[in-house]
């Protein structure tokens, strides 16, 4: 052997190649191969259960970074309690139902209306079982462990005949009712929607003031040349006018401008910012009234002389825009509804399902679109000088959130599960949840304070049908019997049985009904609304699969689920059991652009994870998620993965370094025990501790971000920049079985093993990469438990004094940069330190028990007397003052410390006293070997 040879007794070659892209898709071969997930669940039998819940994404199209964000960090919950003492099953899921599937199948050239429906919808269960494959090999690549080969689809028979029971539950309590109300209606689906299937956008529209002329007063005003003044936002409804809202409270002013004939009534308040608006000079209040006073006054209506319009009493009127008397059509507007009820109103809803006004509005409109049909009322009332004043007004509309085109509030009859009967008893259900964040409690709370009744059904085919049937009068039969066998028919044969059968071949044997003397029954042609589909996987997927419990412990989702999937689990779970679906919710904010915008294919701003996979890596994804706040909204950019590469290549470099100068230690009989450790060894493994303690705590409540600074925060100030940093004059230069060798070792590889362990619900890749290396029982870092914490007698001392003596390295370090400014020295090796410290920071020195001069990496370590300091010593406030010369005698070529022992052993001539010691001991066939022969 050279003697070169002995420069660095532990320094070992070690290499763990990246390649993620690559990697990772072998790695996951082999778990699916060795059906990793599998053998976690056998580990876990018998263990308290924690299950969350999977909302389902829709099946359609490539996943997006939003998707990444939710799969992912619903896998760093599943791995976590797997590996920490809970039997935690993750059973995905996807939501097959509705419009764009049907849509999809239009575009590809399919007109539903020319086929049989069976045959239709067996072309979108094609579609939809494609897209589910498609979606699921993409979250499995991202790493996603769970039961991949028996996810829930809600097409499935069994889902669809629990969707029936939970239909039946909401029928059972008398809360399903069928009523014409205005509901949103999709003129570009043909369908009605939920509020669920809403989103708003700020359009233009055309915002006019006109006039109705007063045919009965009441008394209270003249008739005739007397007209009240009307606001609407939508003029192309005025066919449909049945009447005039006002607020029973409000003062009204009958008032005259110059050089009118006519008098006008307008709410007080508002009557100078309308004259101004009008271009009214000089105008006379003539009289004012209650708004009470004014109900029942007949108008006649602008377009057809022979209606009536009646004015009501209303609590939806306001004084922030408009007249104060507000234009009501009672079949588009549930103001409008509601009110016109009350007053016993006709509902005239003149526009069919596609948005085409009917003969009902007149032929002047008749077969125009409901949007064009604006300018026509708005030309008739100028033409009639009805018109007071136009203005296009900016503000928020709804749309539908598939199609992305307006809908209008449109009176249909349609099926509706009530939600008010029940109200008190879904709000209360929330007191027994807990919210991530807490703020989700009160969203939730008051959107189901504030929501209406729900419209589950849809003008649609492919769904499940609504389970009814209709007696020869008309009447619908919904019974726990029609329910109850509907439900065994579509777990046996699918709900494809409702459209390939007659009606008397879907109810049970030998049925009658008073409703149905002949024995004749025709059955409902609608499907349910896709959210009750969603809204029913409590029953279909928790209750129906027996490895899962009911009510999950977690369900997590984005924030727009308070409205969706949140809001409709809530509401079925309470109509069948009485209580929650969930004991806890955590939501997350949106995924947008560098910029903050919002992610869109048309607007180019999209990055998808199959991109930064394929260049970086899963893994870079899985820490990016872990690296952001997920309870607001999340800027993606390409630069934000580059610099998670960073980091993560940091975590990486670190855990080889620790895996390198560990691998000739064998834990079984190289390990010392915690008692005989040596001191900053000690230290290190409190700080470890303390780091296991507090990720697994931030684990437990979902705080992702934490764990992720925390453990960077480890790597690089306590690892990298402290203890990494001297140990290699201890771990390359010690004898190999030294007792300080060991000792850092023994550290080393508990932190080794332990953040692996603690790192495999973020990076598992990374962690299964790794595993190999440690000399751990199980095959696999994902069938380890999460690390426990190691406390030791007077550790609270110990770590108290180290981060004192931590203080004082600080002072070190700012003296050492000083020095290298001035020149004095290159490197800290280089340098002698003469320490003057007071008597606390003496006593500190000497109870740590350890070698200062090597934790500080300086080649010469004097301390004195905090009085002897010299004026141009360098003072700190603790006590402290700092001298930095530059060390005397050479550098050893081993150690690399500069020593005035460096040549006193003849026979090592290049090493210090201390390496040529443990040289002559560890390789005696050097003695009298030349440092240079070969």
């Amino acid at each position: 052997m050279r003697v070169k040879d002995t420069l660095n007794l532990g320094k070992t070659k070690f290499k763990m190649r990246g390649n993620l892209p690559v990697k990772e898709a072998d790695l996951q071969k082999a778990w699916a191969d060795n059906k990793v997930y599998q053998l976690r669940q056998k580990l876990n039998e018998g263990k308290p259960t924690f299950i969350l819940h999977d909302g389902p994404p829709y099946a359609n199209g490539d996943i997006h970074m939003g998707h990444a964000l939710n799969k992912v960090s619903k896998d760093f919950i599943v791995r976590y309690k797997s590996m920490n003492g809970f039997r935690a099953p993750y059973v995905p899921g996807w939501d097959t139902h509705g419009l764009p599937i049907e849509q999809k199948l239009t575009q590809q050239g399919y007109d539903r209306k020319k086929m049989s429906t069976v045959a239709f919808r067996q072309l979108c269960r094609k579609y939809a079982l494609e897209q589910v494959d498609r979606q699921r090999e993409e979250f499995k690549r991202l790493g996603v462990t769970g039961d991949w080969d028996n996810p829930y689809l809600t097409l499935k028979p069994e889902f669809e005949a629990q969707e029936v029971r939970v239909f039946g539950a909401f029928a059972k309590r008398g809360l399903i009712f069928k009523g014409k109300r205005p509901v949103y209606w999709s003129w570009s689906s043909e369908s009605a929607l939920a509020e669920a299937e809403i989103e708003y956008h700020d359009v233009t529209s055309p915002s006019v003031f006109f006039c109705e002329q007063v045919v009965d007063g009441k008394g209270v005003l003249e008739n005739d040349n007397t007209y009240m003044c009307v606001w609407t936002t939508t003029p192309w409804t005025i066919p449909a006018s049945e009447g005039i809202t006002i607020d029973a409270g409000f003062d009204y002013s009958v008032v005259q401008p110059k050089g009118e004939d006519r008098k006008f009534v307008i709410a007080t308040e508002l009557v100078d910012g309308c004259a101004e608006k009008f271009g009214w000079e000089d105008v006379k209040t003539l009289k004012t009234v209650k708004g009470k006073d004014l109900e029942n006054v007949l108008t006649r209506h602008p377009f057809y002389p022979e209606r009536k319009l009646v004015t009501m009493l209303g609590d939806f009127v306001t004084l922030d825009a408009g007249t104060g008397l507000v234009h009501s059509a009672p079949g588009f507007g549930e103001d409008d509804f509601n009110v016109g009820v009350k007053y016993g109103l006709p509902i005239s809803v003149p526009v069919d399902d596609k948005g085409y006004m009917t003969s009902e509005a007149g032929p002047d409109f008749e077969g125009v679109f409901y949007d064009d049909a604006n300018k026509i009322s708005l030309d008739k009332l100028k033409a009639s000088n009805l018109m007071l004043h136009f203005m296009p007004i900016k503000h928020s509309y709804p749309f539908d959130w598939r199609t992305k085109k307006p809908v209008i509030y449109r009176a249909t009859p349609q099926w509706f599960a009530s939600v008010d009967k029940m109200k008190d008893e879904i709000l209360a259900s929330l007191d027994d949840v807990q919210f991530f964040p807490d703020w989700g409690k009160k969203r939730l709370h008051n959107m189901i304070r504030d929501r209406g009744d729900w419209v589950i059904s849809r003008q649609r085919v492919w769904g499940v049908p609504l389970p009814i049937f209709y007696g020869e009068d008309g009447e619908a039969i919904i019974t726990p019997e029609t329910i109850e066998h509907v439900a065994q028919l579509f777990g046996k044969y699918g709900s494809d049985v409702w459209f390939a059968r007659e009606a008397k071949d879907l109810l049970p044997d030998g049925f009658t009904s008073p409703h149905s003397p002949n024995g004749k029954f025709t059955k409902e042609t609608d499907i349910m609304d896709v959210w009750f589909d969603s809204g029913s996987t409590h029953q279909g997927v928790l209750v129906e699969r027996p490895e899962l419990e009911y009510p999950a412990d977690l369900y997590l989702e984005g924030s727009d689920q308070y409205r969706g999937w949140f809001n409709s689990s809530l509401i079925t779970s309470v109509a069948v059991s009485g209580h929650a679906p969930y004991k806890a919710v955590l939501s997350q904010g949106f995924t947008l652009d560098g910029q903050g915008h919002k992610m869109s294919k048309s607007l180019g701003n999209t990055i998808a994870p199959a991109e930064v996979i394929k260049k970086m890596g899963a893994e870079i994804v899985r820490l990016w998620v872990a690296s952001v706040d997920s309870s607001a909204d999340v800027r993606v950019s390409m630069d934000a993965f580059t610099k998670i590469s960073d980091a993560y290549k940091k975590i990486r470099n670190t855990m080889r370094y620790m895996l390198a100068n560990t691998s000739d230690f064998d834990p079984k009989t190289d390990a010392v025990s915690v008692e005989d450790l040596a001191s900053a060894d000690k230290y290190m493994l409190a700080q470890f501790n303390k780091l296991i303690e507090s990720v697994k705590g931030h684990y437990d409540r979902y705080d992702f971000l934490d764990i992720y600074k925390e453990v960077m925060n480890f790597v690089i100030s306590d690892l990298s920049a402290f203890y990494l940093d001297f140990a290699k004059d201890i771990l390359y230069i010690d004898a190999k079985d030294s007792h300080s060798r060991r000792s850092m070792q023994t550290v080393l590889y508990d932190i080794a093993a332990g953040l692996t362990k603690l790192l495999t619900p973020i990076l598992p890749h990374t962690a299964e990469q790794i595993w190999p290396f440690l000399k751990e029982p199980e095959d696999y870092a994902q069938l380890a438990e999460m690390p426990t914490v190691q406390h030791f007698n007077g550790e609270d001392q110990l770590v108290e004094n180290w981060d004192a003596f931590m203080e004082l390295r600080s002072d070190v370090l700012k003296a050492l940069e000083e020095a290298r400014d001035q020149k004095l020295i290159g490197k800290a090796s280089e340098a002698k330190l003469t320490l003057y410290l007071d008597d606390k920071q003496t006593k500190l020195l000497n109870d740590l028990d350890t070698d200062v001069r090597q934790v500080l990496l300086v080649s010469g370590l004097t301390v004195a007397k905090m009085a002897d300091a010299p004026t141009d010593a360098e003072q700190f406030n603790d006590g402290v003052a700092i001298v930095v010369a530059e060390a005397d005698g050479d550098v050893c070529e081993r150690c690399r410390m500069t020593r005035e022992t460096v040549g006193a052993d003849p026979d090592y001539p290049h090493f210090c006293d201390r390496c040529a010691k443990i040289v002559r001991a560890e390789f005696p066939e050097t003695v009298g070997v030349a440092f240079d022969e070969k």
